[in-house]
């Protein structure tokens, strides 16, 4: 497994940096590598995201002395969502078949993850999110039929979209971690806008479903003190709970977000107003 380690950082910090330095602290490049667990560990509120992309043989989440624990899930929750073909997980001896979109929630205390590839000409790609956890509360495999569908936006502003809730109180109980897909409709290229802060919960934005050539501009900063990160296709973002969060791309496009913190409340938003936004 490979961990990269992120701090945490002020926004007084944060409004002065270039835009190598933004990305090092905020942009997420690289989630997914041939038979590799990619792992980013960020100290806003310890969630851990990546991916785990299994091609010739199965991958395991191993034990790190970066958490502390005997095992990975000891003390830690982890939702995953597969983007790429047909998978499947085994979580201490049992079998659970992934197909594309399809999600599942691992509550603590389960000692063995195992990641697996149907096909190896298309692999399965699970893209993780992982957080702190309290108590253990029951595994959940959630095909893309049962993720809550959200219907927000509309074509005149842009910003059609149907947000699909995976682990969340709609869908299954867990201690912090939230986590869905947002997927525009065509024509569409704005999400999360009008835009929020959350002080309550930190985000990770995962942009995917894009062409090579395409791109989405992600906003983030302080509402009067707005930065952008110039995201390809299977990159992420982290976003801390001061920062506002949105994007628009030269195309349509699909993304997860995955939130820990204080609450699970879906629509406990901070709304930006426009003439805040500088």
């Amino acid at each position: 497994m490979k961990l990269d380690i992120r701090y945490n950082n002020h926004p007084q910090d944060s409004k002065n940096y270039d835009t190598n330095t933004l990305r090092q602290r905020y942009l997420i490049e690289k989630v997914f590598a041939k038979d590799e667990i990619e792992f980013t560990y960020s100290h806003h509120d310890r969630i851990i995201a990546g991916g785990v992309m299994p091609v010739d043989f199965e991958l395991s989440l191993p034990v790190t002395k970066d958490l502390g624990t005997d095992f990975f899930l000891e003390r830690r929750e982890l939702g995953a969502i597969n983007i790429g073909g047909k998978g499947y997980l085994i979580l201490d001896g049992k079998r659970y078949e992934m197909a594309e979109r399809d999600g599942i929630y691992i509550g603590s205390g389960i000692k063995q993850v195992v990641f697996g590839s149907i096909d190896k000409k298309n692999p399965a790609k699970f893209y993780i999110n992982s957080a702190p956890a309290h108590k253990n509360y029951p595994t959940v495999h959630i095909p893309f039929k049962n993720a809550n569908p959200n219907k927000w936006g509309a074509p005149k502003t842009l910003n059609e979209r149907t947000i699909y809730q995976y682990v969340h109180p709609a869908v299954c109980e867990s201690c912090q971690l939230v986590m869905g897909m947002t997927i525009l409709s065509e024509g569409s290229a704005w999400n999360t806008m009008p835009c929020h802060t959350h002080e309550r919960r930190m985000e990770v934005y995962f942009y995917f479903n894009m062409e090579t050539d395409t791109r989405v501009f992600h906003f983030m900063g302080e509402k009067d003190e707005t930065r952008h990160l110039v995201v390809a296709n299977e990159q992420a973002v982290i976003s801390p709970s001061w920062s506002i969060h949105t994007g628009v791309g030269t195309s349509d496009y699909t993304f997860i977000w995955g939130m820990c913190g204080e609450n699970k409340t879906f629509d406990d938003m901070d709304f930006v107003k426009m003439s805040e936004l500088k």
